[in-house]
């Protein structure tokens, strides 16, 4: 059984002709149709909701939809089964979540990672075929998408309860794949906490663990016989010409009763459309991967690599911490101070009780409920007003 896995497929508004009319041929190209085509299963992540609706949510981030007409597209392609557990599939609110889970059963598209209600969304997808199963879970980071008990949305990784569904899971099948989406977006390496996620999931049996958040192709690594990939880079979703979103990787595995083979195929973004890559590309593609793999085999890479970033990032998240109004006058004043203000935003007391609201789970918890009361009184009265 040979099994092909893709990331991100989002139809957007340059390719939505050649999605409506079922056009493969100018979508992925006569390579890229082959190879999909002599598969016998294909697997995709369906970065946002299908519906014709518009009813955004409240959030940061664009909010994503996908025409219904582009259904035909999403079918043509190959696609046996999607996960729609991500941080998107909310963007069109509850009724964007029932519009995608009827418009995929009306082009039998199978379906995981979202639901009416937590049982549903939790649900994985098992594949019989010649007496063997291979079993998919599928969850996500919590990024205003999550489904609760009172509210549809998107299956989350939740230790108390994922890591008891994937042993569930590989008891019933013979293969498992987790699909999580989660990790930094444009960073090519794990974080030291995603990469502890990762292990315990392949720890509690999933042979292959998926990161499919991060558009950008990553790194691999082989931890207790599993296979864990740290970024796949987008399949087909024409949202940014940054370079991290120009190439990706399918991820195409071999299983028969003596085989557990994966393999990747890389891709490239060729204008609004996806091709397979060509072979020095290919080359390159490959090669960086394998480097960056093998970079974090060292003990401490990870950690470094991380605190790297960390340092780099810093005024992204000084903007989130300090709010719009302040952070502008402060880029500005910093700017006249030549650089030398961002190091002083917070005094060392300051920095201390920012770490502790944010790792402390009490703390954690209650600052975030604060927040969403604020948002929730504010979008209430601007109900009433209206």
């Amino acid at each position: 059984m040979e099994i092909i896995i893709g990331a991100d497929l989002v139809p957007t508004q340059s390719n939505l002709e050649a999605f409506s009319a079922g056009d493969t041929q100018s979508l992925l190209g006569e390579e890229l149709c082959r190879i999909l085509g002599q598969a016998d299963f294909r697997v995709f992540n369906l970065e946002a909701p299908i519906t014709d609706e518009e009813h955004p949510i409240a959030k940061c981030g664009p909010n994503l939809r996908i025409p219904t007409q582009a259904a035909k597209g999403i079918k043509a392609i190959g696609a046996d089964l999607v996960t729609i557990a991500n941080n998107h599939i909310l963007d069109q609110d509850v009724q964007g979540v029932r519009s995608t889970i009827s418009t995929l059963g009306c082009h039998g598209i199978a379906w995981i990672g979202a639901g009416m209600t937590p049982g549903e969304a939790a649900a994985p997808y098992i594949l019989e075929r010649d007496g063997i199963k291979v079993g998919f879970y599928p969850c996500t980071e919590h990024e205003f998408s999550i489904v609760t008990e009172k509210s549809a949305g998107a299956n989350p990784f939740d230790p108390l309860w994922s890591l008891d569904h994937i042993q569930r899971l590989k008891q019933q099948c013979d293969y498992v794949v987790v699909l999580y989406h989660g990790g930094k977006e444009e960073y090519r390496y794990p974080s030291p906490e995603l990469q502890r996620v990762c292990r315990r999931i392949a720890e509690k049996g999933a042979d292959l663990v998926l990161c499919q958040h991060s558009h950008c192709v990553g790194c691999r690594e082989e931890w207790n016989g599993s296979t864990i990939v740290y970024g796949q880079g987008n399949f087909l979703f024409d949202i940014c010409d940054m370079e991290e979103y120009q190439t990706g990787i399918l991820v195409k595995l071999d299983i028969s009763p003596e085989i557990r083979q994966v393999d990747y195929i890389p891709v490239v973004k060729a204008g609004p459309f996806v091709r397979l890559a060509g072979e020095e590309k290919r080359g390159q593609i490959l090669d960086a991967f394998l480097a960056r793999s093998e970079s974090i085999k060292a003990a401490g890479a990870v950690e470094a690599l991380y605190q790297r970033y960390a340092c780099e990032s810093v005024l992204e998240y000084y903007g989130r911490t300090l709010g719009r109004t302040r952070y502008v006058l402060f880029r500005l004043a910093d700017l006249l101070c030549f650089g030398k203000l961002r190091n002083r935003c917070y005094t060392d007391a300051d920095s201390l009780a920012l770490i502790n609201t944010l790792t402390c789970e009490a703390h954690r918890e209650l600052y975030a409920a604060a927040l969403n009361s604020r948002i929730r009184k504010a979008s209430q009265g601007r109900h009433r007003n209206g």
